[in-house]
């Protein structure tokens, strides 16, 4: 029998696993948690075999409560549930410890299978997800402070108001600004923000 954790901060979201789940003969539902504290809290009690780790949560996000469990317990397999597939937000799952990723439109048809294969040992990643991974591996990262400015950009409209938020000259504002379109291919700041919103660059809810 492979015992899991549910993880997620939709109660629907954890009410279809657990149908989901009640439905298979050597797969059962030994805990459930809202967010990433009672995630960590939850595997620390009950080990389980294999866990579903939503992303987007408030408090302690599941990458972070990944990063956690796997520290704590380095043979952890733990399999990504989320409704994105950029590429940066897969791999820092994955670097965090995940053994796999899952998209959630495609739970129904192919959770069984992932759970089984993560307790195999097996890692999986969605077409999509890995058709971004190759698209974007020899991109040049957004520096630390280029990630400022971009975050500053969804909350703020000229670069006078990010200088002045950052602490940043207007000059250097617009040489970041440059350097962003440049390494995320966008023509204007609003592309910007959408390709490293759907990249999952930043996340405008956190």
């Amino acid at each position: 029998m492979i015992r899991v954790l549910a993880v997620d901060d939709h109660p629907l979201m954890r009410q279809g696993i657990a149908s989901l789940l009640d439905a298979s003969d050597d797969i059962r539902l030994v805990a459930e948690a809202s967010n990433g504290l009672e995630a960590v809290a939850l595997f620390d009690e009950h080990l389980p075999d294999v866990t579903l780790m939503d992303l987007q949560m408030a408090g302690l996000d599941g990458t972070s409560a990944t990063r956690h469990i796997v520290a704590r317990h380095p043979t952890a397999r733990i399999l990504v549930l989320t409704t994105y597939k950029g590429d940066v937000q897969a791999r820092r799952a994955f670097a965090a410890g995940a053994c796999g990723y899952l998209l959630k439109n495609a739970i129904r048809r192919e959770l069984l299978d992932a759970i089984r294969n993560a307790h195999a040992g097996h890692r999986q990643i969605p077409a999509e997800v890995a058709s971004e991974l190759g698209r974007h591996a020899f991109d040049e990262p957004l520096s630390a402070r280029e990630l400022d400015v971009l975050h500053e950009l969804t909350l703020r409209g000229s670069n006078r108001e990010i200088a002045g938020a950052l602490g940043l000259s207007e000059d250097t504002v617009k040489t970041h600004m440059k350097n962003i379109l440049s390494k995320l291919n966008a023509t204007d700041r609003t592309q910007a923000v959408i390709v490293a919103i759907r990249r999952g660059i930043i996340d405008i809810n956190a």
